[in-house]
């Protein structure tokens, strides 16, 4: 079962590597009082993913200056991810290791016949509310100005028409 807009996020709590290498756990609460730019990825060592990963990274400042976090993650091991990391150089946000596969279960995205994720990308409120959620084909990369596009028109708290870009003319209160 899909997690449900609205509602509270699935909790997690996993382990993760810091762009410069180091291990950790994190959780979901110590996302608290932020937003949270959650996304999974199909495998470390892949053609599409490295683009993703990156680009995130290239922009994660963007995200900061929104007091939103970015973590990634996939179904490979933190080893695999630090490994990684010597090709991807050092990103600004953490990678996640959800290899019991309680996550990507938990948030729709597993493809139990293949131990995969798909790709997808959740938008968190400070609250712990799920507020966005997008499913994607392994094959296709996500676009990481749509992703800061969302965040920034989920943050007016507002209706926002189609195309609609931060500081243009809302709809109003939701």
């Amino acid at each position: 079962m899909n997690p449900l807009i609205g509602k509270t996020a699935p909790h997690f709590q996993v382990e993760a590597v810091s762009g410069n290498g180091e291990f950790f756990k994190v959780d979901l609460n110590d996302y608290k009082n932020k937003w949270l730019v959650l996304f999974f990825y199909p495998l470390d060592f892949t053609f599409v993913c490295p683009t993703e990963i990156t680009g995130f990274s290239k922009r994660h400042d963007e995200f900061k200056q929104l007091n939103a976090e970015v973590l990634g993650g996939s179904t490979d091991s933190v080893y695999s991810h630090k490994a990684w990391l010597k090709d991807l150089s050092e990103l600004k946000y953490p990678l996640f290791s959800d290899i019991t596969r309680t996550m990507s279960r938990d948030y729709g995205v597993l493809l139990e016949d293949k131990g995969i994720a798909l790709r997808g990308t959740f938008i968190i409120d400070p609250e712990g509310i799920l507020r966005y959620a997008l499913y994607q084909d392994p094959g296709v990369g996500r676009s990481v100005t749509e992703t800061l596009r969302v965040l920034q028109a989920l943050q007016t708290g507002e209706r926002c028409p189609l195309e609609w870009k931060a500081g243009e003319k809302t709809l109003g209160k939701n």
